[in-house]
């Protein structure tokens, strides 16, 4: 009887829930954008022309209407806010779709984190389709608090709303056959398997892609990114809080690529989201470079939902779910209306829903630290030279370089005038007493330090300093706090953020978590780094699958040869 229904209101014959007059429509099928009403029923559009017949009439006096936007490669945990929080960031700027693997929450607590988003989402205006996170831990170079072999990415593989196999960061392990990457590559062969490959070229992109590696989102050079486009990969061109490549790699999409193309954000922080938008302002800065907005709305909105066959999703037509954006103008691309399932859930880009908390009881009380004291962090002298983590501006990727200390005393001391600071990642899961110690220079502190719990995949608590006064203080407030970010001062807290949800999401309204953050990276910024957004880098040095130089809880990795770098043994405390 309900698709009875359907069919009369689309002849005409019936009336409808609801029709959008005077709309100029995207058509992201053709590239056109057509005059008409949208008649919408029961949650779905029924057609596109010369409708009058509805419950509800909505003018939208010749704005223009289109698919609400899809984010096909995002990890919400970044924003750090909990899961009802980022909903009210993101869908009054339009993004009503998101594909994620979670895999920084699960990298924590597992299955029952990714099970505590998926609840909570179900409740929001916003869908959520996940892919079963191929790599937790990321590598065998760190701790995290969870592991994922077959048994658990045969249960998430299951859920009814798991589109297939998340980023496959161990690119290495593919390339040479590692057994136990092929097995997860196995299990989903028929299925979307997303890559992450940065710098995999020739023969050796060729053997990811024939394993069965649909997509990419890590290409950072024009030439990168075409070659991954011409072995037959889908190009998600990011356009992050801190890994920028929209501008490098925009050229490519042309006539000819732009079906292969699509536009992701995949980490942005919560001042981002506020401020300055989500996948709604990735599209604003395509189209202000020159890129067609149609041609900008159709690699956010159809070309995702075609790469991840999400059905009914992704364009205003015949068939498909009224989620739809309204705009007055395409070229500032601001969302003024936002449409879930034909209903009106967001208005000049506030959220018309409101947001209940859920038990969090399985997601919580996960900072678990051995007892350690300042001896522990001291980086003793080894060799002539020392190996530094330099950051590259703009990117997530690093180089490394050589530092070759002068220290009299047998320890390797920050160097500030050289801006050669200490970097410490310290296990937080197991009570293990891992402690990494290293080098990094180009985040530009002059005093005090700063740390955080969010440090990618496996989010041990991760700290940069000019002193082991400070870095110790900084890595205990994280403690005291069950999770968060710190910047502390001649021995004192300057300012702190309480993530308690995994030591990643807060559970505080987006507006008061934002305000804390920009409160803590003005006190990192004063204390002398020049960085856009120092707390956001400092989460991703701890990552050893991006290359080049990377440090973890037990040392410092070496990516580009996928080993840990040795030195003489340190003494255990």
């Amino acid at each position: 009887m309900i698709l009875r229904d359907y069919i009369k209101v689309a002849r005409g014959n019936q009336a409808a829930d609801l029709i959008l007059t005077n709309a100029q429509v995207i058509n992201v099928f053709t590239g056109c954008v057509e005059v008409g009403s949208i008649v919408i029923h029961n949650g779905l559009i029924a057609g596109i022309g010369d409708y009058t017949q509805a419950t509800e009439v909505i003018d939208v006096a010749g704005s223009y209407v289109a698919p609400g936007l899809i984010d096909g490669h995002v990890h919400p945990e970044s924003s750090m806010l909990d899961v009802g929080q980022y909903a009210r960031a993101v869908v009054p700027r339009g993004t009503l779709g998101v594909v994620t693997d979670l895999h920084e929450i699960a990298n924590v607590v597992g299955i029952r984190g990714m099970q505590y988003v998926r609840d909570f989402a179900r409740r929001l205006p916003i869908d959520f389709f996940f892919l079963a996170p191929s790599c937790i831990p990321a590598t065998h170079f760190e701790t995290s608090g969870a592991s994922f072999g077959l048994e658990e990415l045969r249960k998430v593989l299951r859920w009814k709303d798991c589109l297939g196999l998340g980023e496959m960061m161990n690119y290495p392990g593919v390339i040479h056959g590692n057994p136990e990457a092929l097995s997860k590559l196995e299990l989903a062969q028929d299925r979307i398997i997303d890559g992450h490959a940065p710098g995999v070229t020739g023969k050796d992109l060729a053997a990811y892609v024939a394993a069965g590696v649909h997509s990419d989102h890590e290409s950072v050079t024009l030439s990168e990114a075409e070659e991954k486009l011409r072995q037959g990969m889908w190009l998600m061109i990011r356009e992050a809080s801190s890994a920028k490549n929209l501008k490098t790699l925009l050229p490519l999409v042309s006539d000819s690529t732009y079906k292969r193309c699509m536009l992701v954000v995949d980490d942005r922080s919560c001042v981002d989201l506020l401020h300055d938008g989500d996948l709604d302002a990735v599209v604003r800065k395509a189209i202000s470079l020159g890129l067609d907005p149609v041609r900008a709305i159709q690699l956010a909105t159809i070309n995702p939902a075609e790469y991840f066959r999400l059905n009914r999703l992704g364009a205003v037509a015949p068939g498909y779910f009224a989620n739809l954006i309204v705009l007055h103008d395409l070229t500032t691309f601001r969302v003024d209306m936002v449409f879930y399932r034909g209903r009106l859930v967001a208005k000049d880009r506030q959220p018309m829903f409101s947001v209940a908390p859920i038990n969090k009881t399985d997601v919580v009380d996960s900072v678990r630290i051995k007892p350690f004291d300042h001896e522990a962090l001291k980086l003793r002298v080894v060799g002539e030279t020392e190996p530094v983590i330099e950051l590259v501006p703009n990117q997530i990727i690093t180089r490394r370089g050589e530092y070759h200390p002068r220290d009299s005393d047998g320890s390797i001391h920050p160097n500030v005038e050289a801006d050669i600071l200490k970097m410490a990642v310290v296990e937080r899961h197991k009570e293990t007493g891992n402690i990494g110690l290293g080098l990094i220079k180009g985040f530009g502190l002059k005093r005090g330090a700063v740390a955080s719990s969010i440090a990618h995949d496996s989010h041990n608590i991760v700290a940069v300093g000019t002193n082991d006064e400070d870095i110790y203080g900084a890595i205990k407030e994280i403690e005291r706090l069950g999770g968060g970010l710190a910047v502390t001062d001649q021995g004192k807290v300057l300012a702190s953020l309480a993530l308690p949800i995994a030591g990643l999401l807060s559970d505080e309204p987006l507006e008061l978590v934002v305000e804390k953050l920009e409160s803590l990276e003005e006190k990192v910024k004063r204390l002398g780094s020049l960085l856009p957004s120092p707390l956001a880098t400092l989460s991703f040095l701890a990552l050893p699958v991006i290359p080049e130089l990377k440090l973890t809880d037990l040392g410092l990795v070496d990516v580009r040869h996928f080993k840990l770098i040795e030195r003489s043994e340190e003494p255990k405390y």
